[in-house]
């Protein structure tokens, strides 16, 4: 039986991104009512009102994609899945006999892999959306893989519990 040890789901909370996204559309929205709804021109050189709409709509659509980033973990008796959706629908399986090393370590999203999301950087591939701790994956053919987690500790017991914490 496959049965799930572990799982977790992970979103981007931190409060500058949401800010500066829901600045940027409140700033395009009034300037939508301005120019649309009340008909004056909005700014010194305002655009046309398509191009106007287009990049409101393109606001939203990000600030929509940005809501529903999440990164998912699961870790079965058979091996440890990972997904950054909405840009991987189907899981990404890692199987027990693949990998040499899989730890808890902590580490610089910015310095070791140049921010968050899904990454490649000199210490190899993250999945990552905040924090600093993560589940390193040593693969046999020598590529390294890094799934942030907020919980460290309890993941770190769910992988000795089943005798694939390795080192």
């Amino acid at each position: 039986m496959n049965e799930i040890i572990f799982t977790e789901r992970q979103r981007f909370k931190q409060w500058w991104i949401w800010i500066l996204l829901l600045g940027v559309n409140a700033f395009f929205l009034y300037g939508v009512f301005i120019q649309l709804v009340i008909g004056r021109s909005f700014g010194n050189k305002p655009m046309n009102n398509t191009t106007l709409l287009i990049i409101t709509g393109l606001t939203l659509l990000i600030t929509l994609l940005v809501y529903n980033l999440r990164l998912d973990t699961i870790i079965r008796n058979d091996g440890i899945y990972v997904r950054f959706f909405p840009f991987h629908f189907k899981f990404k399986q890692y199987t027990w006999n693949t990998l040499t090393k899989c730890y808890i370590r902590k580490y610089s999203a910015l310095l070791e892999y140049g921010g968050w999301g899904v990454r490649i950087g000199l210490s190899g591939k993250a999945f990552n959306v905040s924090g600093n701790k993560g589940l390193q994956l040593e693969l046999n053919n020598k590529k390294k893989i890094l799934i942030g987690t907020k919980k460290p500790e309890e993941l770190a017991q769910k992988l000795e519990s089943i005798a694939q914490l390795k080192h």
